[in-house]
């Protein structure tokens, strides 16, 4: 495959970066991951708008607009003859010396991965399962998209590489947060459930279009600190991320849920796949962030 290395397409076995670049040195880097369904990258600017924010957060001076990340897309996907991609957009802090440092970054790295995807077919159903390790706080007053992975990765090694399982993260404070690496949602009597932003959980850019579709249509949405036992009483549980789009859950634990054949996640399904090709933000449907 051929990926991108700050300004150039080259092929990935010789995309290089050095060992003193602060991303690998001390974590100081952050990343997007998007899907490109025939050639189009949905919610483009939902996710450089993100990127961008937490480039401030890091003190890194870059930013990104649509038309130049458009124009990198295109070639990677012309360069790899592929339409349907998933891409990962990732700056790293750039070099610096041995030490924490005050000032800002003006020489990032920029590296774009992409790998070919199956065009977009039907919805994988999954087994939820709770793990151990507590979700950890965010570095900052939010949680960024960065290299700090590792609770993550732990996570992972609890529930093993079993693809049909997602991993759930509770706070220390025992309220259910995210998945591994996915948004948490949950149905009680037609109701649509989400974590709070207070709990710590990524802001994600799926998550927030879910919310939107489903505030168009009329569905009462509940966001809040809530305690694991409250998914005893929901007949419909699902996961997000911008990859695997909507996950349907169909148990966690001893609880059992209508899985993909849970209504209000197949409308939700449905409605979102009939965006995928040409929207570029959630604000097109009217939507309002929150950071």
């Amino acid at each position: 495959m051929y990926i991108y290395l700050n300004g150039k397409i080259i092929p990935q076995e010789e995309a290089v970066v050095s060992v003193f670049d602060h991303g690998f040195m001390y974590g100081v880097g952050l990343f997007e991951t998007l899907r490109v369904y025939e050639g189009h990258p949905f919610l483009l600017e939902d996710h450089l708008e993100r990127l961008n924010e937490g480039l401030k957060e890091m003190n890194i001076e870059k930013s990104f607009g649509r038309e130049e990340a458009v124009s990198i897309i295109k070639a990677l996907l012309s360069k790899n003859k592929i339409e349907n991609a998933y891409i990962r957009w990732n700056i790293s802090a750039g070099s610096g010396m041995i030490g924490l440092q005050t000032e800002p970054y003006k020489q990032p790295n920029t590296i774009v991965y992409i790998k070919p995807l199956p065009k977009a077919a039907g919805m994988v159903e999954k087994t939820g399962k709770i793990v151990a390790i507590s979700r950890n706080t965010p570095e900052g007053a939010f949680r960024l998209k960065s290299h700090h992975f590792f609770n993550n990765i732990l996570a992972k090694r609890e529930i093993g590489p079993e693809m049909t399982m997602e991993g759930i993260f509770l706070t220390k404070e025992g309220y259910i947060a995210e998945g591994i690496t996915s948004n948490l949602f949950w149905i009680i009597d037609g109701e649509l459930y989400t974590p709070s932003l207070q709990t710590g959980i990524l802001n994600g850019i799926t998550r927030q279009f879910i919310l939107k579709l489903a505030q168009d249509k009329g569905i009462v949405i509940k966001e809040g600190m809530f305690s694991l036992d409250i998914l005893e009483h929901a007949q419909e549980v699902f996961a997000t991320n911008s990859i695997q789009e909507i996950i349907p859950i169909k148990r966690i634990e001893t609880n059992v849920y209508k899985g993909m054949e849970g209504p209000i996640v197949t409308m939700l399904h449905k409605k979102y796949r009939k965006h995928t090709n040409q929207l570029w933000s959630v604000k097109e449907l009217g939507g309002i962030k929150e950071w």
